[in-house]
């Protein structure tokens, strides 16, 4: 069975620090760029950060640059999302998603639209 499982969220303090990780199984990701999508309660789904499939591009959203670091390890079929300084507004259920034939910047402005695989999304919440 081909599929992206996320894991790593969780409850943590504002000022707190995550890092999520997204598994393929039954595919190799070496192929395909990787995005990690939120989505908060009724607001859209939108790109955070995604990256390429060399992992040599990588884009971020204005509201986590600086915080959040994407990267990937092909060897390992994984990639992953450092959150640091984590504010009330990252809480969210993240995913992850991959495509192919889409440059990153393309990825994380299209809010997901055109994906391949999903994850089925693990929930990040910061609050004190």
């Amino acid at each position: 069975q081909l599929q992206l499982v996320e894991s790593g969220g969780g409850l943590v303090q504002p000022g707190g620090s995550l890092r999520l990780s997204c598994a393929a199984s039954g595919f190799t990701l070496d192929y395909y760029a990787i995005g990690w999508f939120r989505q908060a309660p009724g607001k859209e789904r939108e790109g955070v950060s995604c990256i390429s499939r060399t992992g040599g591009s990588t884009q971020y959203a204005d509201s986590v640059k600086g915080r959040f670091t994407i990267s990937r390890d092909n060897a390992k079929n994984t990639v992953y999302l450092q959150m640091n300084s984590l504010k009330a507004e990252d809480t969210a259920v993240y995913y992850c998603a991959a495509a192919e034939g889409i440059t990153v910047r393309a990825m994380c402005a299209g809010g997901g639209n055109g994906m391949s695989y999903w994850g089925k999304g693990t929930l990040v919440t910061v609050s004190s």
